[in-house]
């Protein structure tokens, strides 16, 4: 199981949730990605170092972009969490 860590700005993300369903959906994201972090997609052009996992929940798109680390220890970093914008691009809204 890889250890979970989290920057500033995905725990205040997280934080602000007050949607116990929608903060249930990313807890199970992120016990999956503890267990399989390769499950998600790896993404391209200049984010080829990050992954991106996505949750969905109440016909909304939710992503969380992370980075995967093998050595020393093996460790995944949520560096960002949020909703697609409509228009499908990557950024978050």
């Amino acid at each position: 199981m890889y250890e979970i860590k989290f920057t500033t700005a995905a725990k205040k993300y997280f934080k602000k949730i007050v949607d116990k369903k929608l903060k249930k959906e990313f807890q199970d994201a992120i016990r999956d990605l503890a267990l399989n972090p390769y499950s998600g997609i790896k993404k391209t052009g200049d984010l080829r170092e990050f992954y991106e996992y996505d949750v969905y929940y109440s016909g909304s798109n939710y992503e969380i972009a992370y980075l995967i680390y093998e050595a020393p220890d093996q460790k995944i970093v949520i560096a960002l969490a949020g909703s697609r914008c409509s228009n499908g691009d990557v950024s978050f809204c």
